[in-house]
């Protein structure tokens, strides 16, 4: 069986399993205090261009995205987010469950646009009338839920539009490598830290066992972090796994190296599919694809492969989704191609 389902299914990369490895029996101080995350968080700041970021490792996105906006967020404020967005479609209610409103706005490509958050904030009353939630934060991901990613002209027109209205920016990197080193992307790591007031680093569906990096660049929202990772159950008794698995992969970019794997499995998986006349239902540059196939033949192909459906397209095709890895082989993506010809 080969697998396509999502950039999560296998363990973690050798040097990571490594390193676990070599600092097994190695004893340590609990809950993110010990000398792995203090070393991790060190080099992201160096990396990022941030010397004055707090910096987080927590186990998972949606904890996350839970924790950031339950703790940036008054009772009454709310998320500015895509229709599409992961908060909105795949975390079961959990930012609702903090009290939180969700304000979708439908997506251009699995984007947001910064003329549709000043549509949503204007239709709330810009923040002051009190019989209505007033938007407080906007939530991205890059790269989107749908595989596109942001342009610099993009996530500056955003981070100006926050900047105007007194909105938080909060990215949701938990593809960010693939992101970063997608055909033609021009936003650097450094962007991120000077555009976003908040954002995060993926590891989980980047070759991690699991662990995501959360970076905090502005200072009214760093305030008690601690305390919102503990009170959501987020804080890890052995945080030095979290803190080791970021050590290693920042080392030589490691983290960078993996997506553009992911990627250029990708790109061989999408080419060849055009090649075969099939039509897609968003251009994707990522590691995430979204080809349309007959339903007959979506079962034939699950005999062998292990994929998503996405959505019907019609009574007789079905748009599926293709995901690649850091431990996607090329003979994998050329066993889908062959059982893909026509």
């Amino acid at each position: 069986m080969y697998f396509f389902r999502n950039d999560y299914s296998e363990g973690a990369l050798p040097q990571v399993m490594e390193a676990l490895n070599r600092t097994n029996l190695c004893s340590a101080v609990g809950y993110g205090l010990d000398p792995y995350c203090r070393e991790a968080a060190e080099k992201i700041r160096q990396r990022f261009q941030c010397p004055d970021a707090d910096v987080h490792f927590l186990v998972g996105g949606t904890q996350t995205n839970q924790t950031v906006i339950a703790a940036a967020l008054r009772p009454w404020e709310a998320v500015i987010a895509a229709d599409t967005g992961h908060i909105n479609v795949h975390e079961t209610g959990a930012i609702e469950a903090t009290g939180h409103k969700i304000c979708t706005v439908p997506h251009v490509d699995g984007k947001l646009t910064a003329d549709a958050i000043r549509t949503v904030f204007a239709a709330h009353g810009s923040g002051k009338d009190e019989h209505m939630v007033a938007p407080k934060l906007v939530y991205l991901s890059n790269a989107t839920e749908l595989g596109t990613v942001y342009t610099k002209k993009e996530l500056e027109d955003i981070s100006h539009t926050c900047r105007e209205l007194g909105l938080y920016l909060f990215l949701d990197g938990a593809r960010l490598a693939p992101a970063l080193t997608s055909p033609g992307n021009k936003v650097t790591p450094e962007d991120l830290a000077d555009l976003c007031d908040a954002f995060y680093i993926g590891g989980t569906k980047n070759g991690l066992l699991f662990g995501e990096a959360l970076v905090i660049t502005r200072d009214s929202l760093k305030g008690g972090f601690r305390h919102a990772i503990k009170q959501r159950g987020g804080m890890l008794a052995k945080g030095r796994l979290l803190g080791l698995q970021f050590s290693t992969i920042l080392d030589d970019d490691l983290w960078l190296q993996a997506g553009a794997h992911a990627n250029e499995q990708a790109a061989r998986l999408s080419a060849g599919l055009k090649a075969l006349g099939y039509e897609m239902v968003v251009d994707s540059p990522t590691n995430q694809l979204f080809p349309i196939l007959e339903n007959n033949q979506i079962a034939r192909l699950e005999q062998a492969f292990s994929f998503e459906h996405w959505a019907p397209v019609s009574d007789t095709h079905t748009a599926v989704r293709f995901v690649t890895s850091w431990a996607t082989k090329p003979e994998a993506v050329d066993a889908l191609l062959a059982a893909l010809q026509r």
